[in-house]
């Protein structure tokens, strides 16, 4: 077995699938905040996912169990072949084959849409998650969560949220059906066949607006116009309405809004994993960037236009 720097023995005890076997490998994959390693036993090779310290503080494990095995019922996550909501421990059959994207990858147009492929049927075949993801509300928990620590958030943070408060009140006086979405579409949490993508990853996953997912991916991979174009086309079958780009670039902002917070709240919590605080500015900035563009006020705009909708 391979060296790895963590002792996996009490963790693979947990798991029947690997309890009476010794893995013959073991070798360490990448994670943020999780441990993740390969783990090969026989002809069966699967993903072991060790959570991270800290993580119970803002992750419902027993809502992440759910929303992971409905997505893999659904075609779109790995098969899911152990869970314990207790702490989060899980077990996921290895995609052989896949690779694992990067924004590097997601320049190829087609790749991009695969992963609005993969999320139209997350978004409309998976059954509805059990729990709700509310944006708003976790920005004010996660803000609360830091105020508790006695954390810096970065300088300028509450006049950005002011300015994107116009945004909050556009979505909110056009609300849509919550769809079961993803949350996190870190390039990492897709993993590509050539024909086929999957979503991997549901630590943040509930039923939301599925114009999230499409202005989260767009943040994560660093799109460009016509990266966005071909995903919503791909998404939309056809040219998206004014109204779903404008939630698509809201979201863009907001969500790196979101995630400043939390990549401070991984810094004070001494993740070392990144420099999270650095991590944390540049969403920052890049929120911020996005929001004072003519164009933005525009797609915010258009929200609420009813020539927009179908």
């Amino acid at each position: 077995m391979s060296s790895v720097d963590i002792d996996l023995t009490p963790y693979l005890s947990r798991i029947p699938l690997l309890a009476d076997v010794a893995p013959s490998s073991v070798s360490r994959l990448g994670g943020l905040t999780n441990l993740n390693f390969l783990v090969t036993t026989g002809d069966i090779r699967c993903v072991l996912r060790v959570p991270g310290a800290g993580t119970s503080e803002y992750i419902d494990r027993t809502a992440e169990s759910f929303a992971a095995r409905s997505a893999a019922d659904a075609g779109v996550n790995a098969e899911l072949l152990f869970f314990d909501p207790t702490d989060g421990l899980m077990l996921t059959r290895h995609i052989d084959g896949a690779a694992t994207m990067s924004a590097a990858l997601f320049t190829d147009l087609d790749a991009v849409a695969r992963a609005a492929r993969a999320f139209h049927v997350l978004h409309h075949s998976a059954a509805p998650f059990d729990t709700d993801f509310h944006l708003f509300a976790m920005i004010d928990e996660y803000k609360s969560l830091l105020a508790a620590k006695g954390a810096t958030l970065p300088k300028g943070y509450n006049d950005a949220q002011r300015l994107a408060d116009t945004a909050r009140r556009a979505l909110e006086a056009q609300p849509v059906r919550l769809v079961p979405c993803h949350c996190d579409p870190l390039c990492a949490n897709f993993l590509d066949t050539g024909e086929r993508m999957f979503i991997i990853d549901y630590e943040y996953a509930g039923n939301n607006d599925p114009t999230w997912d499409l202005g989260d991916l767009s943040v994560e991979a660093g799109f460009d116009d016509e990266q966005d174009h071909a995903l919503l086309v791909a998404y939309f079958g056809g040219e998206p309405p004014a109204d779903q780009v404008g939630r698509m670039v809201a979201h863009k902002a907001l969500c790196d809004l979101l995630w400043t917070l939390w990549g401070v709240i991984q810094h004070v919590n001494g993740n070392t994993a990144d420099d999270f605080w650095a991590y944390a500015v540049q969403r920052f900035e890049r929120c911020q960037t996005l929001m004072a563009t003519p164009a933005f006020a525009g797609h915010v705009a258009a929200i609420g236009s009813p020539k927009g909708r179908r």
